[in-house]
């Protein structure tokens, strides 16, 4: 199991370009991490076509080295339409991904054979933007604070220099 990125430039999304998952991954990627990239794969998430379009997406991504990690998911469903994410050719393409793979099938209760095969699980797909990225709000805020702190000091050490001149003196 490989680490997430800390500071992903692009993150790859294999999903339907038409579920919910996709929009509410968009929005919270968006919301959270501004700058990070993001590259949809279209792919099939459900049906018998279904685990080849998720390998072929694994594939591109990997192939091309154009993201610093992946999420594949879905949203819930029945035990039926989360099947392709059980197919042990899936499992193997997520196994196999130089890129760090996150697995984002269902809802919490739903469990894939990708999951474990995932470098890490998300309970949802939501939840796997939120785990991708971190906020970066926070960051900045932590950075300006960071900041003041170091003027401060450096203030500090001028004007603790600049005493030590005039007693030499």
């Amino acid at each position: 199991k490989r680490s997430l990125p800390k500071y992903p430039e692009k993150i790859g999304l294999i999903t339907s370009d038409t579920g919910a998952a996709l929009h509410d991954m968009l929005n919270i990627l968006s919301r959270r991490y501004p700058p990070a990239g993001l590259i949809l794969y279209p792919a099939l998430v459900q049906g018998k076509d279904a685990p080849k379009s998720l390998i072929k997406a694994l594939d591109y991504f990997n192939r091309n080295d154009s993201c610093d990690v992946i999420i594949i998911g879905r949203g819930g469903g029945s035990l039926e339409d989360l099947w392709a994410f059980n197919e042990e050719i899936v499992a193997l393409a997520v196994y196999d991904s130089h890129i760090p793979v996150i697995s984002a099938v269902g809802h919490e209760t739903d469990f894939t054979i990708c999951d474990f095969a995932a470098d890490l699980r998300a309970p949802t797909p939501s939840a796997a933007a939120e785990i991708a990225v971190f906020e970066y709000e926070r960051y900045i805020s932590e950075l300006e604070e960071k900041q003041r702190k170091m003027l401060s000091i450096l203030k500090y050490k001028l004007n603790d220099n600049k005493r030590r001149i005039k007693e030499s003196n």
